[in-house]
């Protein structure tokens, strides 16, 4: 089935059908040997190609002009060029949907663990799927749902606060005061808290907590109330300061590419794989998105030197009202119709969390 991806117009003339069929069996060509391709290798091995080599010279020619395929050095062959490849992805390719197989690898992974477990499992099959650099950024949690807090002493000044959250996740912060928390009416205290913020988001909490207590400070011992209000923006935020923001898993798989035997190339990867930050903006960023929620971001639309070589497929989950981002970064020369399958796929599984 044929999918459109409408991310941008081409100000070139409307390209023929026996130009569209060219370029398209240049790009698959192209994707499965990493080989320039030259009229010859059409004419001979594409089956439904028709067209004589000197036809297809002509047509190449043509399309190399509107800068869709490029002629790399003396080879006889072309390659695509970014816009060729974006042209093929907006609305000549076809939809490879995943195997039944690959579909029962990520189900039976996925759907197997709880939230956490399943996010890094989800980097991990990515990765091991599609032999590019699968990453799994983690949901914003500020619209997580808070099922309740605990309160436990730990010692007469030091009371470990459990907030548990939607889809089986656990924050623990331990808070330190001068308060005699061995007296305090802790049952009383977390009673009225859960009464106050159970099935509300820790966005609404952080926002609203301070008001919440303020309304009925006199039910609160005053020193556990100060404490509490002090506190919020720990006990209630939506990441741990140690915690990780990305999962990245199958960076060796990038090192098998024929692209990337340029030490250069090799560079560019390792600093992507140490930089959080380029790896959070390119999947946060908004453009390329198609009708379906894939977003496809090809070489020097990434915006980075360093990534030119590379393309991005990315798409969207969500966990209980928290919203977070997977992707696959590979070579140009990636297989875009079955990762913008796999990408989907899984995000609708983590999405069914």
């Amino acid at each position: 089935m044929s999918i459109n991806y409408s991310f941008r117009k081409h100000n070139d003339r409307e390209l023929t059908d026996r130009e569209k069929f060219i370029l398209r069996s240049i790009v698959q060509a192209y994707i499965l040997t990493a080989s320039p391709v030259g009229s010859r290798f059409l004419s001979k091995y594409v089956e439904e190609c028709k067209l004589s080599p000197a036809t297809i010279r002509n047509v190449m020619a043509d399309l190399e002009e509107m800068e869709f395929i490029s002629h790399p050095h003396t080879s006889a062959g072309r390659v695509p060029t970014d816009k060729g490849y974006r042209l093929y992805v907006d609305s000549l390719m076809n939809i490879e949907h995943i195997s039944e197989s690959e579909q029962i690898v990520v189900d039976t992974h996925l759907l197997a663990h709880p939230y956490e477990g399943a996010l890094k499992d989800a980097s991990r099959i990515l990765g091991s799927l599609s032999h590019y650099l699968a990453i799994v950024e983690l949901p914003n949690l500020a619209d997580i749902i808070v099922r309740q807090i605990q309160l436990m002493p730990l010692s007469s000044q030091r009371l470990l606060v459990v907030v548990e959250l939607e889809s089986k996740l656990v924050r623990t912060v331990t808070l330190e005061t001068d308060i005699d928390i061995q007296s305090a009416p802790l049952d009383i205290v977390s009673t009225f808290i859960n009464s106050k913020i159970s099935g509300k988001s820790l966005r609404y909490i952080r926002l609203n907590f301070v008001s919440i207590l303020q309304e009925h400070s006199n039910f609160l011992h005053s020193s556990l109330f100060r404490l509490f209000v002090e506190s919020v923006d720990v006990l209630f935020k939506p990441h741990q300061a140690n915690e990780e923001k990305v999962h990245i898993a199958g960076a060796q798989n990038l090192l098998k590419h024929p692209e990337f035997d340029n030490p250069e190339h090799v560079r560019g990867i390792i600093e992507l794989v140490e930089s959080e930050d380029i790896i959070i903006h390119l999947l946060d960023r908004k453009d390329g998105i198609s009708d379906t929620g894939i977003k496809v971001i090809i070489g020097d639309e990434l915006g980075e030197e360093k990534l030119k070589n590379y393309s991005l497929v990315s798409g969207s989950y969500s966990i209980s009202g928290a919203n977070g981002s997977i992707g696959l970064i590979g070579p140009k020369r990636m297989n875009y119709s079955k990762m913008i399958s796999l990408v989907e796929y899984v995000a609708g599984a983590l999405s069914n969390q």
